[in-house]
């Protein structure tokens, strides 16, 4: 039986989001390559080749376990996966509309608080959860982090205008259509916990069979499968559509050394995107009777680690002083919400 320690989950749940933050800074490294191509490499090793292999690796009889996994559990998991494919495409698309950070801030604030809550409401333990010892604590956290993430898109919003000025110039910012795709992204990145939440007993099934920390790893291909899915049929047809799938081959203007390293820096972006959910599940298997706070956690932090490596990238450098000041307490906000979140959860295993 794995022995709960609420610290250790937020450790490991650090780590999971600061590969989270960094997994998709190889694509600065890939060149003559359109975006579509670049995000089929990396979602066939984000969401099939990798977890396939840590499967493996980890969890006895991992492919019979898929076999004997009841099939409303598999296919429930495996559609909500797909449904979570929808978003991060949503996703990409609000960036090019509002921008990277304001993106961010409202898709993934809204993903931690409707990941986290929603599961309760539908397969029942909201009111027992938060009637632990801990709870207001935990409760509490959850209110700070949520006005972090506020802050953060404060900050956003700022940062914009900032830039905005420095050009002289309007700047296209389509901030309708990309709040309503990044409101669309972040409650579909919440269907992924749903999905995660509806395989437990495909984990329960291999911690029986031995998998011990690495349980979630029987579950996760489920649900990253369906993501897949439908990534493959749309950008597959947006391929043959914009006659891209060509860039899969030695071309003109693309060299087998330049297909090689494209594809190896793709498949490094979409490895980082999986580890963050290994060491999801490393942390979320060790937060004891307040495992329910594992995705506000995992979220806010990483949002968190993402404003990080976008200061040490200097993507605020040409901010005014009082939008970096309300960055960093928009930081400092989040890394108290984790601390009171995480003595919260202690308290209630101690008790």
């Amino acid at each position: 039986m794995i022995q709960s320690n609420p610290i250790l989950g937020m450790g490991l749940h650090a780590i999971g989001g600061m590969s989270a933050s960094s997994c998709y800074t190889p694509q600065t490294k890939v060149k003559n390559w359109s975006w579509g191509t670049f995000w089929l490499v990396q979602a066939f090793f984000a969401w099939i080749f990798v977890p396939i292999i840590a499967g493996m690796l980890t969890v006895p009889g991992f492919f019979d376990i898929l076999h004997r996994a009841p099939s409303g559990v598999f296919w429930g998991a495996f559609l909500l996966g797909a449904i979570y494919g929808f978003g991060g495409m949503s996703f990409g698309f609000a960036i090019k509309h509002i921008g990277y950070s304001l993106t961010y801030t409202i898709a993934i604030g809204i993903s931690a608080v409707l990941g986290t809550l929603t599961p309760l409401i539908l397969y029942g333990g909201l009111t027992d959860y938060f009637m632990r010892p801990g709870s207001a604590i935990i409760i509490t956290g959850m209110l700070l982090s949520v006005a972090g993430v506020g802050l953060c898109g404060w900050a956003g919003f700022k940062k914009e205008n900032d830039l905005q000025r420095q050009v002289g110039q309007t700047v296209i910012f389509k901030m309708s259509t990309g709040l309503l795709l990044a409101i669309i992204a972040g409650v579909l990145s919440a269907v992924f916990n749903l999905s995660l939440e509806h395989g437990q007993p495909i984990a329960d099934m291999a911690a029986k069979n031995g998998a011990g920390n690495f349980e979630g790893n029987a579950k996760m291909i489920v649900s990253t499968s369906g993501c897949f899915a439908v990534n493959f049929v749309w950008f597959i047809v947006l391929g043959i559509r914009q006659k891209t799938l060509k860039e899969f081959t030695v071309s003109e203007g693309l060299s087998r050394s330049r297909l090689v390293k494209n594809t190896l820096w793709s498949a490094l972006a979409g490895t980082l995107w999986f580890v963050q959910f290994l060491f999801y599940g490393l942390g979320h298997v060790r937060m004891g009777n307040y495992r329910f706070i594992s995705w506000v956690l995992h979220m806010s932090m990483l949002i968190f680690f993402s404003y990080v490596v976008g200061v040490i990238m200097k993507e605020w450098k040409n901010v005014s002083k009082n939008t970096y000041i309300t960055l960093i307490i928009a930081l400092l906000t989040l890394i108290v919400s984790f601390v009171i979140m995480t003595i919260g959860s202690y308290i209630g295993e101690q008790i």
